[in-house]
């Protein structure tokens, strides 16, 4: 016989159902709600276009001493592209060792700091094409008469900036191998006598020297050519293909040449290998 009692817990059982159905489809909404807006928005602040460097890496980014803001070539192209695809630059530094990491906690959108793919690299972010191509090159002071070619490095001190591809060219030549933290920094160490030379990128060398007076000098050819590109989250492909897009129409319009003319004297994209 059915009783008061079952009825009461029906009805309790009833209220319960429909207000985890609410509850549930409330959820659903919300969720949807924020799906939609994450796939609508392409950076962190919406019209705002973040990406970080090291800003010790001049002539690529650095601080200008008379201004105190970033600058360099790397900057100037996220300006150059943030224009492009009608947003506002936000130029930011992070230590080099932890720039990915910065970029998988979303403290900014993405990294133009001169960064080569590499196979390693390409497991944690995603790239876009290669806006930029450059070799390593060793620098040795300029009164070194030891060291002639790259097969004279073994065994040798050998300079490299922390966490980047020339520490792992280095190590194939030699166990000792100084990390600092920027590609500066060690090259103002080679006079000190301290390390015996440096890999860096031929154009940071170069610049150092023609236009820091480091009293330096390279060594042979470079010892590699690499790609660099602009690293952002894996898996924001909306971002990656209005970068890609930015990226070729400065390319096709001559401000990615006066850029790069401006720093280097050269356009230094190159052509693809």
């Amino acid at each position: 016989m059915y009783t008061y009692t079952q009825e009461v817990l029906t009805i309790r059982y009833l209220r319960f159902a429909l207000i985890s159905l609410l509850l549930s489809s409330l959820l659903w909404i919300v969720a949807c709600s924020n799906q939609s807006q994450s796939d609508n928005q392409l950076t962190l602040e919406e019209g705002v276009f973040s990406y970080a460097m090291s800003g010790l890496y001049k002539p690529f980014n650095y601080t200008d001493s008379k201004s105190g803001n970033l600058a360099g070539f790397d900057v100037e192209i996220g300006e150059a592209l943030a224009k492009e695809m009608g947003m506002k630059p936000n130029p930011v530094t992070n230590p080099w060792e932890s720039i990915i990491a910065g970029l998988q906690a979303n403290k900014y959108d993405a990294i133009i700091g001169s960064m080569a793919i590499t196979p390693e690299r390409d497991k944690a972010v995603d790239f876009t094409n290669p806006y930029y191509r450059s070799g390593a090159q060793v620098f040795v002071q300029d009164k070194n008469t030891s060291i002639k070619s790259p097969e004279d490095l073994k065994g040798k001190k050998i300079g490299v900036v922390k966490a980047s591809t020339f520490s792992t060219i280095a190590k194939e030549y030699t166990s000792e191998v100084t990390e600092y933290t920027s590609d500066v920094t060690a090259l103002q160490d080679l006079p000190t006598g301290r390390i015996d030379a440096v890999i860096t990128d031929q154009a940071v060398g170069f610049h150092a020297i023609q236009e820091e007076n480091f009293p330096l000098k390279e060594v042979g050819k470079p010892l590699n050519l690499d790609e660099m590109a602009i690293a952002i989250p894996e898996g924001n492909e909306k971002l990656k293909e209005k970068i890609n897009v930015a990226l070729q129409a400065i390319i096709e319009d001559g401000t990615y040449d006066q850029i790069s003319q401006k720093y280097f004297n050269r356009n230094i994209l190159g052509e693809e290998q």
